[in-house]
């Protein structure tokens, strides 16, 4: 009996035809099916020896249960904060991610977040949609400039980068925060300085957030730190939910302390908190940074790769723990 590989996740063809040369691949396409409850995922799960996962929750109860089998778990992202990665250590399986290849996707979204909420481009599509646009209207949608504005970048690795590269190119003034500044090579070539993170609050007409979620990065964004942010400044959070405070967020923008926010993810995920959706002046995403067609396919086949490798004893590309 070939050993079975379980993949909660669309996966294409050229991923299960090549998986199912090795493997019994048994694939839950959570695109086109309910999402399943936890003991259904643990049913699905069971006997398997690797599983590929994109934002399911393997918790350290569901990683010991099936501890004696499970060899891999091969994350269908950049993040594993909804993984358990230390249990998964403890009982010797290999956790994989796939950073790097979404890079250039989630730093497109990025600055697409920086237009839409800046320029008021989600409140214009919603009026015009409803009816209301009986001409053109002199003061209608005044928003925020982008050119010549300040942009602070809250985590500086490479999708960091790679919108400090684009932000160039709209001519905003960069400052970005690391828990430690990059090398200067990268920071002349990105035009970007680094800032205490408190005065590139205080700086930014908009802010963007790409640090990955730790336990220093929890609420990294709550009340005192909004109140050092510009009246007239905008979030955008394309990295983890739980970096912001959300309550705290909601009141902020309910105040009026800032101009506008941008979110693809939330504390709660997939709940929002009670009266976001109303504020007119967010714009709201559900998680698809990274969800440009060839960058998806890519993600699926680098878990693949890592999958393969892993189980085959070779070289993995993008391991996350060590193991053995």
């Amino acid at each position: 009996m070939r050993p079975r590989v379980y993949i909660h996740s669309w996966a294409p063809e050229d991923v299960l035809s090549d998986l199912g040369r090795d493997y019994a691949v048994d694939c839950y396409d959570t695109s086109a099916n309910p999402p399943l409850s936890a003991e259904a995922f643990g049913e699905r799960l069971a006997g398997a020896v690797a599983v590929m996962i994109h934002t399911s929750t393997l918790d350290g109860d569901m990683i010991a249960a099936n501890a004696e089998t499970l060899k891999v778990i091969a994350s269908i992202a950049v993040g594993t904060d909804h993984i358990d990665v230390a249990a998964a250590t403890r009982h010797g399986i290999l956790v994989t991610n796939t950073s790097g290849v979404l890079t250039e996707a989630v730093a497109d979204f990025a600055i697409g977040m920086v237009l839409a909420v800046g320029r008021r481009i989600a409140e214009a599509d919603r009026f015009t949609r409803a009816g209301h646009f009986q001409g053109n209207n002199f003061g209608l949608y005044w928003g925020g400039e982008v050119n010549g504005e300040t942009l602070g970048i809250v985590g500086m690795g490479r999708i960091g980068q790679a919108t400090a590269r684009r932000a160039r190119g709209f001519g905003m003034k960069l400052i970005y925060h690391n828990r430690n500044p990059v090398a200067d090579s990268i920071a002349d070539e990105v035009g970007a300085t680094w800032r205490p993170l408190e005065d590139l609050l205080g700086q930014s007409r908009y802010v963007i957030l790409l640090t990955p979620l730790t336990p220093e990065t929890h609420h990294l964004i709550d009340e005192s730190r909004l109140r050092l942010m510009r009246s007239d400044a905008y979030l955008i959070n394309v990295s983890r939910g739980p970096v912001v405070h959300e309550a705290a967020l909601l009141a902020a923008l309910q105040a009026g302390r800032l101009a506008g926010a941008a979110l693809d993810v939330y504390e709660n995920e997939p709940a929002l908190a009670d009266g976001l959706a109303a504020l007119e002046n967010v714009v709201l995403t559900p998680h698809v940074a990274s969800a440009d067609v060839a960058t998806r396919h890519n993600m699926l086949r680098l878990a693949a790769t890592n999958l393969k490798a892993a189980l085959a004893g070779e070289p993995v590309p993008n391991p996350v723990n060590r193991v053995g």
